[in-house]
Formats: structure tokens, C-alpha cells, sequence
């Protein structure tokens, strides 16, 4: 009777807090033993959060997942972060250095994606595309040339990108000239000439975007600085006849001043895809009709969805096989 082997390693257990591209999770298959919460209909609850931490090794999480000190706390054992977001808003990440824990994230794949959707929001907010929606499965057709759903023309219209000079807002104004709109921008640090003249962008003062354009686009990232960067009076600056649209951060705008900028008609609508305190979206903003609003989907596309999963699956793979993972936010934990 042959003497028995030694015992084999234990596989490492990955958590991923909702589903995700297959083709990702076939890689860590390979390499792990990888659960999944199955619901991708709401955000994993704290509770069942923090009890699937203290069960794996390596927790890959979502943007809307909240690893605070607690949660990186419930497992001593934890060995790595792995998020899809560009910036780890929603991880404690100096808790996680203090614990030795790496924090990855992943590049900005989302560009096309996110300037297609927030041209999507200026046509169906500015053409009423949501409201003719409800209309029309409640049973009602109030006929092709009827008044009732008058709406705004986006052609030849003005532009105006707010914090515009990036890649996000650049791929906007690409979109723009398929509308002959005009587009101008405003940021902290102006563009080059050529830049301008290549991305087909006039730079102006923010307070005379917001008088003079018809669709105003916000692009800042969220800082301290751009924090209520559009508030009660930026929104009065805007033409009565000026939509605003964000696909950027929810905080850069006082929700409190836009529901009453709205409810006054200081403006004539909004499309917003993010939210000052989300997942929690303002009582006040879901009963105006003249607002469009969807559940941060400016990266919700097969493609892009299935890249920013595999630039994660390249984070594990490359920690498991002991090389330092390319898009590590807390490097030095990774040095003895």
C-alpha cells in the first residue's frame, strides 16, 4: 500500500459581489474557487457582505460596494481588493494599507460608452422620449401632430462641457458635430490651441457656458473642490430653455438646488445618470416629469462590462501568480 502525498494546497476563494462577464470569471476559475452573488438587481447588503468576506481570500467588488474599515476588518485572512472602478471611491484604502491588503482598480475603458449614453440623455430628455414611453403603454396615443409632448431641438443647438477638457467630454463633442452643435467648454486648466481646434472645443468663462448653452454636460471628477460645483446660483445662470445632463459624479450637483430650479422652472429639464447620494436617488427628483433618470449605466455595455471584468481578472491572476498587479492603487504593501 503505496504511502499517501502530501496534501494539496488549498485554492484560494474569490468573492465576487455580483455577476459579471463569464469570460472573466472562466479565468479565475482556472486559478481559484470563485462565488458568486447571483442577484444583479441590487447591491449586495451589508450584512451578506461582510459574512462573504470572512469567507474568501481575494473579495472582487463593484462600484457601489462599500468596504469600509469594518468590512476589510471581518477577515484577517483577506489578501486582496479587487475593484471594477476607475477610482476606489467606496473602499477604505488606508484601512487596507495598514492591513497590508493591495487595492487594484482598472484604466478608463468607459469613454465611447459614457459619452454615448450622456448624448443619449440630452436627445430623450430634450425630445421627451420617456415621458411619450409612459404615454403610450398606459394606452394613450394622443396623435402624431398633438401639442401635448413638445419638446426641444438638439440640432445646431450650443453645448457646453463642464470640466469638458477630458476624454469623457472630447468624445462628446465628437458626437456633437454629427448634430452641427456648437461646443463650448470650460476647465480648470484650458487646452492647448491645437487641442481645441482637433477636438473642435471653444473655451469660455463657466459662468458664461452656463448663460449661453442649451444642453449643459458635466465632466468634472469629484473632488473637494468641484463638490456642489453646480448649485443654486450656476443653475440661475442657465437659460430657462437649458437642460442639464450628468454622467459624471452626482455630488458635483446640489440636488436640493436642481429639484428646485426645476419645480420653478429656472430650467427645462435634466438627464441624470448619477446621483448625489446613491444608490438613493431624491424623492423630490422622481416625480418631476421632466427629468430623465437611470441607474449609473454610462459603462453598461456587453463590451465594455467585459473588458473592465478581465482587466480585474488580470489584477487577481497576476497577485496569485506572485507578480505585482498592474493597476495597484497601495503599491507599497507589496514591498517586504
Amino acid at each position: 500500500m503505496s504511502a499517501a502525498g502530501p496534501p494539496r494546497p488549498r485554492r484560494p476563494g474569490i468573492f465576487v459581489t455580483q455577476p459579471v462577464a463569464q469570460s472573466a470569471v472562466a479565468r479565475l476559475r482556472r486559478a481559484a474557487t470563485v462565488t458568486i452573488n447571483p442577484d444583479a438587481s441590487r447591491i449586495l447588503g451589508r450584512r451578506a457582505l461582510i459574512d462573504a468576506v470572512r469567507r474568501c481570500d481575494i473579495l472582487f467588488c463593484l462600484l457601489h460596494d462599500g468596504i469600509d474599515r469594518s468590512v476589510i476588518a471581518a477577515n484577517p485572512r483577506l489578501r486582496l481588493i479587487a475593484t471594477q472602478t476607475i477610482v476606489p471611491a467606496n473602499i477604505d484604502v488606508e484601512a487596507a494599507t495598514t492591513r497590508r491588503i493591495p487595492v487594484t482598480v482598472v484604466p478608463p475603458l468607459t469613454t465611447e460608452a459614457t459619452a454615448d449614453f450622456a448624448f443619449g440623455l440630452i436627445l430623450a430628455v430634450a425630445r421627451r422620449m420617456i415621458e411619450g414611453d409612459r404615454l403610450v403603454r398606459a394606452g394613450k396615443f394622443p396623435g402624431a401632430q398633438s401639442s401635448l409632448l413638445l419638446g426641444a431641438g438638439v440640432y445646431g443647438r450650443t453645448l457646453g462641457l463642464v470640466g469638458g477638457g477630458g476624454l469623457i467630454g472630447k468624445a462628446v463633442a465628437r458626437r456633437a458635430r454629427g448634430f452641427a452643435m456648437r461646443v463650448v467648454y470650460w476647465a480648470p486648466r484650458r487646452k492647448s490651441a491645437s487641442e481645441e481646434r482637433e477636438a473642435g472645443l471653444t473655451y469660455v468663462p463657466l459662468e458664461e457656458l452656463l448663460r449661453q448653452s442649451d444642453f449643459v454636460s458635466i465632466h468634472s471628477p469629484l473632488n473637494g473642490e468641484t463638490r456642489h460645483q453646480i448649485g443654486a446660483p450656476e443653475l440661475k445662470l442657465m437659460k430657462k430653455t437649458a437642460f442639464l445632463i450628468n454622467t459624471a459624479r452626482g455630488a458635483i450637483v446640489d440636488e436640493v438646488a436642481l429639484v428646485r430650479a426645476l419645480a420653478s422652472k429656472d430650467i427645462a429639464g435634466a438627464g441624470l445618470d448619477v446621483f448625489e447620494h446613491e444608490p438613493k436617488v431624491e424623492a423630490a427628483l422622481r416625480k418631476i416629469p421632466n427629468v430623465v433618470l437611470t441607474p449609473h449605466l454610462g459603462s453598461a455595455t456587453a463590451e465594455v462590462r467585459e473588458a473592465l471584468a478581465n482587466v480585474v481578472a488580470d489584477n487577481i491572476l497576476a497577485f496569485l501568480a506572485g507578480k505585482r498587479p498592474p493597476n495597484c492603487v497601495n503599491p507599497q504593501v507589496l514591498t517586504p
